[in-house]
């Protein structure tokens, strides 16, 4: 598929979620046994949060190997993050890289309150310089999405003509994704 082809997808995936009360994404034992025997082959990475409202599988009515999930709270990127995309850009042949931000997101919103203690702080550290002096959460995480996807296209430049970096925001009372 190519990259419009697969947007289109989610876009329609996203599309049959907001009404839906169940997921039609294949988890049957067939499809488990076929990865299984050969391999993922997942059509996007979708990094996004660790907020448990926010299931890409879902959100895109998806199965099992159709998306390589990275999931980090307030969806910042760091080594690990880098190397979990690079890994499935160029091993697993995922053509679409996807920062999925949200609504409501606790981790934008310490930020936007002046941070956190401890290890939290290494994130709201990273969305407080993604967003600036913005106050709008709605706003802010959209910023943060952006600078997430201008990290990854920063520093991943091995990837670079192998996929396409977006960003997008799911809202949580309404499901509906918003590509940026």
């Amino acid at each position: 598929m190519t990259v419009n082809e697969i947007i289109e997808k989610m876009k329609k995936g996203n599309e049959a979620y907001l009404n839906a009360t169940s997921n039609s994404g294949d988890i049957s034992p067939a499809i488990r046994k076929d990865t299984k025997e050969n391999g993922q082959h997942p059509y996007a990475v979708v990094v996004t949060c660790s907020d448990s409202r926010v299931i890409p599988e879902a959100v895109f009515m998806a199965g099992i190997g159709e998306l390589f999930t990275i999931r980090v709270a307030g969806n910042v990127m760091d080594d690990h993050q880098l190397g979990s995309v690079e890994y499935a850009v160029d091993h697993l042949g995922s053509p679409l890289v996807l920062v999925l931000g949200h609504t409501n997101c606790g981790a934008v919103g310490a930020a936007l309150e002046g941070g956190a203690p401890s290890f939290i702080k290494y994130i709201t550290d990273e969305i407080s310089k993604a967003v600036g002096d913005e106050k709008d959460p709605y706003k802010a995480s959209k910023l943060n999405v952006e600078h997430s996807v201008a990290v990854i296209n920063e520093k991943l430049t091995e990837i670079k003509g192998k996929c396409e970096v977006k960003g997008a925001i799911y809202d949580i009372e309404s499901g509906k994704v918003e590509w940026l």
